[in-house]
């Protein structure tokens, strides 16, 4: 039994007639009632009583109606849902984000895809950058929100997001000068806070570098795998950060932002999409292409 029978009995039922249930399907009546008739044997019983009125459905017909209707319904929902998914428009997208994706980024990305996919499922999942490659190679993540440079194996495709110069986080207490900066002398004398090296080693090898091609003895005060830790340990004086222009976004007690006056050789900080490269449309691709001007 098809499902274009169980529709063919559904419009019998509800027109009362095979004519006119003919009618409304665009079938000739000869092949509905053969239709109906295969319905019938496959269930074993009979399904309507036909007169010169019309067809009325037996007991047995009005016994399957409601299960009918709610079979058919489903069917119908899966298939605008196989549509939807193969079109690109729901289905669930796992995605894995650093935290400086959090405070512009995302929220920017989430509408837009709403907009562009309201029927897409978002799981999000907080991590590292180390975490996040890991996971692109498992294949548990379809998308990462991640600082890049970063090696990850296998075929990747990746779309600059954001790229931004750097700031300096200090403690409500440090020297800063007339035009409300720091210079990198005063950064190096106080100590760094960083990622992790293994985090962003790109990053973390640039930043020192730079402070020595300026004649500077770099150091590491401490270390912090998340940027609100980072926060925490400059408010609590362990040493200065450098961070991204976004965090001016964030009110962190204790902790001032200031420009690096001679911070030209500073690296950039980029956040980047990194996604899977399939031989198909995935809802990774879709989301990576999304417009975030607004």
């Amino acid at each position: 039994m098809e499902t274009r029978h169980l529709r063919h009995f559904l419009a019998v039922v509800e027109h009362g007639s095979v004519s006119r249930a003919a009618d409304h399907l665009g079938l000739a009546q000869p092949a509905l009632s053969q239709s109906l008739k295969r319905m019938e044997q496959a269930l074993g019983v009979r399904l309507f009583d036909r007169s010169r009125q019309g067809a009325r459905a037996t007991p047995a017909a009005l016994a399957i109606l409601e299960d009918v209707r709610v079979s058919v319904a489903r069917i119908d929902a899966a298939a605008d849902r196989a549509r939807e998914i193969a079109s690109g428009s729901a289905g669930q997208l796992v995605i894995g984000l650093v935290s400086s994706a959090l405070f512009d980024t995302l929220p920017r990305a989430l509408r837009a895809l709403r907009k562009a996919a309201p029927g897409v499922r978002v799981v999000l999942h907080e991590m590292s950058n180390a975490e996040q490659a890991q996971a692109l190679e498992n294949g548990t993540i379809d998308l990462g929100l991640m600082h890049t440079p970063v090696a990850i194996r296998g075929p990747m495709r990746e779309r600059l997001l954001v790229r931004e110069r750097l700031l300096a986080a200090v403690p409500d207490e440090f020297e800063i000068g007339e035009d409300g900066a720091v210079s990198l002398a005063q950064v190096a004398q106080a100590g760094l806070v960083m990622y992790p090296q293994d985090q962003l080693p790109v990053f973390y090898a640039a930043i020192l570098d730079a402070l020595r091609k300026a004649g500077l003895t770099p150091w590491v005060a401490q270390q912090a795998n998340r940027t609100l830790t980072v926060l925490s340990c400059v408010a609590g004086g362990c040493g200065v950060a450098l961070l991204p222009s976004w965090i001016r976004s964030l009110d962190f007690r204790g902790v001032r932002f200031c420009p690096v006056r001679d911070g030209q050789e500073l690296p950039s900080f980029d956040l980047s999409a990194i996604w899977p490269a399939r031989s198909v449309p995935t809802l990774a691709d879709l989301f990576a292409g999304l417009d975030l001007a607004s």
